[in-house]
């Protein structure tokens, strides 16, 4: 499928109609979801009526918004009135929302039309997209690998070519690991940039919303769509809309990327080491500086995450009890029983496990030595980036330690799984944003991805380095189909 920004070009000069447009969206949905397990639910009338109806306004002249007939995909986190929002877990498996997130509201007055709900990690806890209750969803590059997680859904959606363009949310890197392990495009904006409101929360100081493709003018395109102040979210910014003027003429002359000499490098596996040290190279043939920052503190960033985002998980998950939301233990003796069988039976084992950590790191004796001291080394490391961006503009770093690994390694060891997230957490610790881009493969053919991270509201920085990388490396053109459509498996 085409980019977003060709979708549009093509529908408003009047060379495809909306209609067109879906059913070829829909075509690879259908072919190709039961191998890869990106969607869950798809609005296939929805989409074909919405398409219909940006026929008829075209034809009679009507206003064409910036995403007119380009087909979205949405995470099973964000509340859609017209789909389910089961956010990968059973408890959840027929509950309808009332209305629509902010972001689908957005997207849907900019004529986009949404094809359905991609599958995440239950309730956006982990990292392979292994742990959700409806399906594994499968890496395009080689399905016996993950495609990274909690969006691992959307990533795969954009990859495949289902739909152009996909949200997702990033609470510790769960836009930029699977964009990473897909081989495209993912940003989390700053933190207060998109609207929160119809995300269902998991760590509500780290949460936030933001989008996937293949290339960065999507990104910005998306972005400038989603962003902007809403007065329904408490922790929406004031000045949060972004203008597509800020995703200005690539040019690095003047930009500073900062190199950290004190990267944890414990389970940095060597391949990605290199593919990021060449995208450095990239950014100083397009004219960057190249300097060194220190981080010391960025070591206990996983340890301060995991704290904080399961203590903010035990208060935001404890509506999910068999009364106010979503299924129930049918016929309990009481309602000690209801609360203990409803979440015991329907919540999955990472869920349950970070419910359980979380209430422990906030109980009484336990709260300073533990959630206290989290929110005081989130401090530490905002200071050490804040000093960071002093002298440099953007830090460059991998956006995981690994390459895409395999189905089932790392389910039995849940720290390991957790050590995935230590490139990507700091950006949500700190508000800062941050972007995946693809910077190279394994010998294998796995995708690769670098990270860049900027000091928060300079999103418009980060696309524009993106758009330089774009005009002087191919990786994010190369594909896991051929030309023909066909997949590695069965070629």
């Amino acid at each position: 499928m085409d980019t977003a920004y060709e979708i549009q070009a093509s529908f408003e000069r009047g060379d495809a109609s909306a209609l067109e447009i879906v059913r070829v969206s829909l075509e690879c949905i259908s072919r190709l979801n039961d191998r890869y397990g990106a969607f869950v639910s798809i609005d296939e009338e929805g989409a074909l009526t919405a398409a219909k109806r940006l026929d008829h306004a075209r034809a009679t002249g009507s206003h064409i918004g910036k995403l007119a007939g380009v087909p979205v995909a949405i995470k099973d986190n964000i509340a859609t009135e017209a789909m389910p929002t089961t956010c990968g877990s059973r408890i959840l498996r027929e509950f309808q929302s009332t209305y629509d997130a902010h972001v689908v509201t957005r997207l849907v007055d900019e004529d986009a039309i949404v094809v359905g709900k991609t599958n995440m990690d239950e309730f956006a806890m982990g990292s392979s997209t292994e742990n959700s209750a409806v399906c594994k969803t499968r890496n395009p590059w080689d399905k016996q690998h993950v495609p990274g997680g909690s969006s691992g859904g959307s990533a795969v959606a954009v990859a495949c070519g289902m739909v152009p363009v996909a949200l997702g949310s990033d609470t510790g890197g769960s836009i930029r690991q699977p964009a990473s392990f897909c081989g495209v495009l993912g940003l989390k904006p700053t933190y207060g940039r998109v609207s929160r409101y119809g995300l269902v929360a998991y760590g509500s100081s780290l949460d936030q919303i933001g989008p996937f493709a293949r290339d960065s003018r999507d990104l910005a395109l998306l972005l400038s769509v989603i962003a902007g102040h809403d007065r329904r979210d408490s922790t929406s910014l004031r000045n949060a809309r972004f203008d597509l003027a800020a995703k200005q003429e690539p040019d690095l002359s003047n930009v500073k990327v900062g190199i950290v000499d004190d990267l944890p490098a414990e389970g940095l596996d060597s391949c990605v080491q290199d593919a990021v040290s060449r995208m450095g190279g990239v950014v100083e043939q397009r004219g960057g500086k190249r300097v060194v920052v220190s981080l010391p503190h960025l070591s206990y960033a996983v340890a301060a995450y995991y704290i904080i985002a399961m203590a903010e998980a035990s208060a935001n998950l404890a509506r999910f009890d068999g009364v106010h939301y979503g299924e129930r233990y049918a016929n309990p003796n009481n309602l000690q029983e209801l609360y203990e069988q409803t979440r015991g039976t329907l919540l999955g084992d990472e869920v349950k496990r970070r419910i359980m950590l979380g209430t422990y790191v906030l109980s009484s004796g336990y709260y300073d030595a533990y959630y206290l001291q989290a929110q005081r080394v989130r401090t530490i490391i905002r200071e050490e980036f804040a000093s960071a961006f002093d002298v440099c503009d953007v830090v460059l770093m991998p956006t995981a330690p690994t390459p895409p690994y395999r189905l089932g390694e790392k389910n039995d060891d849940p720290l390991t799984m957790y050590l995935e997230d230590i490139y990507t957490v700091p950006a949500n610790l700190i508000g800062a944003c941050a972007l995946s881009i693809p910077a190279g493969f394994t010998d294998d053919g796995l995708p690769i991805g670098a990270q860049l991270m900027a000091a928060p509201m300079n999103d418009g920085l980060l696309l524009n380095i993106a758009d330089c990388v774009e005009q002087t490396t191919d990786y994010h053109k190369r594909k896991p189909f051929s030309s023909a459509g066909e997949d590695r498996e069965s070629r």
